[in-house]
């Protein structure tokens, strides 16, 4: 840095001029020598670098960025960073536990759309946030959704937590890569605790099938199915049984009808389409032969854009729509050669073609959404077909009766029988629609985790168990480590607490008597002591049946950890507008 122009430099404390530089003999020194004696010169006396007049050069620099980019860096940045993740765990750690709260979610759309949930990847997939390091947050939460289904509420808690207690310990100057350090120390034990506490009775098929049971309605506990939850629980377990060790939900297929209670839900085998049959079809079908297509069945229009038919009588026209005819009549044709008698379209079946499949014997389902064929297609064995010129070519699907059914007021058409034997479909009954897809969005969960558990079948208790246990390994880590990584150890531990403390909080009750109790509960050799929220007090997890899968917590703890290291990692926030389109003209 080259001070132009004279500057005169004083002592604070003494009143008599040091020593007065000027440009020209400043040049006579190398460049970092007299940035260093300035910088010097600065902290002795006080005076601030901004008060000096800026050379050019330094001004370049500044310019780097565009007037319309920012910057912050250091403690602003990561100041910035603590807040956001912080903010954000607050807003959805009142959703934690089976007393946990519901958020409304309202479109500011059109229509208003309104969502009552209190799932937190839900939650955080319909904000729309600005701050970088709480959209970081809402991606773990995300990615635990996609790869276990539960517990994406408990890994933004225990990031926000990791990064609070990483607050103060920047506050009291202890370096971020040395909190990150004892972070990574104490997730290691934190895991290292649990893996020692898994029970696993993947041996024992009736033991095991109690533990999915208890699994299942942990995860329920907390969702707007908790009255029902041992219902729901036997339905989601009866579905992944037959799903015979496959993580493939497709094959499960959840069906939402308003009208009666939740109680009314119920698990069908094989698969049921919500669609009607049309009139003059047949109502019954066996032993189906069943092609799945997506094509257009409506009467062939010229399909040019802007093109026009001239024609000097109406015979002309009647032998356009009998050449129309003819080219539909020659399609449904080529489609009954294929030796079916079902045929379902994506696409409307237009009244024609329709009476050509009635007079055949055929029954024809037109119009059902993609999801529907593409799982129909799955369940019956067959494949989505476009062009029939070639009937060897098509794999048709295959099931053992077509029949139609009524759920409540509404005519539905059900597949039994079908080629993939573990297909099924619950169908959710509810006052309203809010609810229904509220039980829809618990139910997925309680699957998801109960199709990860028959995988990897090693199982912990709940409650608040698996963070105490955690903790105390972590705490007798922290007082073996020397140096100050045993502070971050420290703050990992009581980040670990926070969990079974918010929901003691979320309950009512008194969270830091209960944690304390817990603590010293704890100390007891092979204690399986968590908060008991409905009698408010500490009870035996293993005896009131409250267990998670050793999959969620161990995806819970490493996810958060990560997330809480990259935040910490990062000293410096660029904002750069979009770069503008250059007028070309």
């Amino acid at each position: 840095m080259i001070i132009e122009g004279p500057i005169l430099e004083f002592h604070q404390k003494s009143p008599k001029p040091l020593r007065a530089y000027s440009a020209q003999q400043s040049k006579a020194k190398p460049q970092g020598q007299k940035t260093l004696a300035l910088l010097l010169f600065c902290v002795l006396s006080g005076i601030r670098i901004s008060d000096f007049p800026k050379h050019r050069a330094y001004d370049q620099i500044e310019k780097i960025l565009k007037d319309d980019a920012s910057e912050e860096k250091g403690e602003r940045a990561r100041m910035a960073s603590f807040v956001g993740a912080i903010a954000i765990t607050d807003l959805v750690k009142t959703t934690l536990g089976p007393k946990g709260m519901d958020k409304i979610l309202q479109s500011t759309g059109r229509g208003h759309e309104v969502t009552v949930t209190n799932d937190g990847a839900t939650i955080l997939k319909s904000l729309h946030i600005d701050n970088p390091a709480a959209k970081v947050l809402i991606d773990i939460s995300k990615v635990q959704d996609d790869e276990v289904g539960d517990g994406t509420t408990s890994v933004v808690v225990l990031a926000g937590e990791l990064l609070r207690e990483a607050e103060k310990l920047v506050a009291a100057k202890i370096h971020p890569m040395t909190i990150i350090s004892g972070y990574r120390m104490a997730a290691e034990c934190a895991r290292n605790a649990l893996l020692q506490r898994v029970v696993d009775n993947k041996e024992n098929a009736e033991k095991f099938k109690s533990d999915l049971m208890k699994i299942a309605m942990t995860t329920l506990s907390s969702k707007i199915l908790s009255q029902d939850k041992e219902h729901f629980a036997q339905l989601a377990v009866d579905a992944v049984m037959r799903l015979k060790g496959s993580t493939n939900l497709e094959a499960i297929q959840i069906i939402k009808k308003p009208g009666g209670s939740l109680k009314d839900s119920f698990l069908d085998e094989g698969f049921i389409l919500d669609k009607k049959i049309g009139l003059g079809q047949p109502k019954r079908i066996e032993n189906a032969k069943i092609l799945v297509a997506n094509t257009a069945m409506d009467t062939d229009k010229v399909k040019i854009y802007g093109a026009r038919v001239r024609v000097d009588s109406m015979s002309k026209v009647a032998e356009i729509e009998g050449a129309e005819k003819e080219k539909m009549r020659e399609k449904v044709k080529k489609i009954l050669g294929h030796g079916i008698n079902c045929f379902v379209n994506r696409q409307l079946i237009y009244n024609f073609p329709e009476e050509l499949f009635a007079d055949a014997g055929i029954l024809a389902i037109e119009h059902a959404d993609f999801d529907g064929i593409e799982r129909l297609a799955l369940v019956t064995g067959g494949e989505i077909a476009s062009t029939f010129d070639n009937p060897e070519s098509v794999k048709l699907g295959h099931c053992k009766l077509i029949e139609e059914i009524m759920i409540g007021e509404d005519k539905l058409i059900h597949f039994s029988g079908v080629e993939m034997g573990q297909a099924c479909t619950i169908v959710l009954r509810g006052a309203s629609h809010h609810v229904l897809d509220e039980a829809e969005r618990s139910l997925h969960d309680a699957l998801c985790v109960l199709s990860q558990t028959v995988n990897d079948t090693r199982v912990l208790l709940g409650g608040g168990w698996p963070e105490m246990v955690m903790a105390k390994e972590v705490d007798e880590l922290a007082r073996k480590t020397p140096g100050k990584k045993s502070h971050a150890i420290e703050a990992f531990s009581r980040a670990l607490v926070a969990i079974p403390t918010i929901i003691a909080d979320n309950a009512g009750l008194d969270s830091a008597d209960l944690v304390a109790k817990l603590r010293a509960e704890h100390h007891k050799e092979g204690c399986n002591a968590g908060i008991d929220v409905i009698s408010g007090s500490v009870g035996d997890m293993a005896e009131l049946g409250i267990s998670e899968a050793f999959k969620v917590k161990q995806a819970v703890l490493l996810s958060a950890t990560e997330a809480a290291e990259m935040i910490l990692r990062v000293d410096e926030i660029i904002t750069c507008a979009p770069r503008k389109r250059e007028d070309r003209m």
